[in-house]
């Protein structure tokens, strides 16, 4: 029996065509819209298309349009999963803002493609049909929010884009894929080992996402502090440490209490107040800084402006990144 997917367009390059020069870039329809249409031998398909954007035009405020159209076809129980394509630049963090939002348990497929509609080796409805697959599966149910590209099934919580043109760009840094989709069927060979959801019926918080280097002083955190923002996310250096000359800037910012998450900048591994010199994990620490375990920059980001929206507690806003 075929099962009721909802198909959410939304744009990218996905749904994009190269034109004689090169330049890469979205036209009136949607070539993924008409293409729908002839897979219905794979499932039943609800096919919505809330915009057609490049993915840098996506903000938080789209992200939650995509969270209450999946909730309003899964409150009246009408679809068995979810497809969404989109772009590929910001695709993981609309996957993760999902994820921690969205608590329904049908599977959520999000997927891209690097090359557009048009391109020798577009790899864009290959994709689409592997992610309609994995959101038909019966073994995806409850796994949360899923990534499908390259015929790899990543989580939401670690894949991440790691090179800017490749086709297998989605990586699970330290942690791999859960599953893989062949031509035979879909299989999960790990299971996602933590769940975490939060309840909001809004996403415009004002949080900022900045990189420390050698040298870095507290002059942009300063500026930050004036202009209103209401948290910050510092990708530090190594296990989470920042020169020392950075650090008045992050005390004047918890002391208006406006929260500093910390991770780190390499690609693996995860911050910790391990060092204890001046600008050190564990004097930042100390000062009230917190520690996401195991996030990247942007997803860091996404999770903290989710959770503004619950609390401005330090402490509870602590206890939600130790997950």
């Amino acid at each position: 029996m075929k099962k009721n997917i909802l198909i959410i367009h939304t744009g990218g390059t996905i749904s994009m065509s190269e034109d004689n020069n090169g330049a890469v870039s979205p036209g009136k329809v949607n070539p993924l819209s008409s293409q729908t249409s002839t897979l219905s031998n794979l499932a039943n398909f609800f096919l919505e298309e809330p915009f057609n954007w490049p993915s840098p035009h996506i903000t938080s405020i789209e992200m939650m349009k995509l969270k209450k159209l999946i909730d309003a076809y899964t409150e009246k129980n009408l679809i068995d999963g979810v497809v969404i394509t989109h772009g590929t630049d910001t695709l993981e963090e609309t996957a993760y803002f999902l994820e921690l939002t969205v608590k329904s348990e049908v599977p959520i497929v999000v997927t891209g493609a690097m090359r557009s509609s048009n391109e020798i080796g577009s790899d864009g409805l290959y994709n689409f049909i592997s992610s309609v697959r994995v959101a038909s599966s019966l073994e995806a149910i409850g796994k949360g929010v899923l990534v499908v590209l390259n015929d790899e099934i990543h989580t939401a919580d670690n894949v991440t884009k790691t090179h800017t043109s490749d086709v297998s760009t989605f990586q699970s840094p330290q942690y791999g894929p859960i599953g893989i989709v062949t031509k035979r069927g879909v299989i999960f060979h790990h299971l996602p080992a933590k769940k975490e959801k939060y309840t909001i019926s809004s996403a415009d918080k004002k949080v900022v996402l900045i990189k420390a280097h050698a040298g870095m002083d507290s002059t942009l955190l300063y500026a930050i502090k004036e202009i209103g923002v209401e948290g910050v996310v510092i990708e530090a250096l190594g296990q989470g440490n920042l020169p020392p000359s950075a650090v008045p800037g992050v005390i004047s910012l918890i002391a208006q209490n406006i929260p500093v998450v910390l991770v780190s900048r390499c690609f693996n591994g995860i911050a910790q107040d391990i060092y204890s010199y001046e600008g050190g994990g564990r004097q930042l620490k100390d000062h009230g800084v917190i520690f996401s375990n195991g996030l990247n920059g942007q997803k860091a980001r996404i999770k903290l402006l989710i959770a503004l929206e619950e609390t401005t507690e330090m402490t509870e806003i602590e206890r939600m990144f130790q997950f």
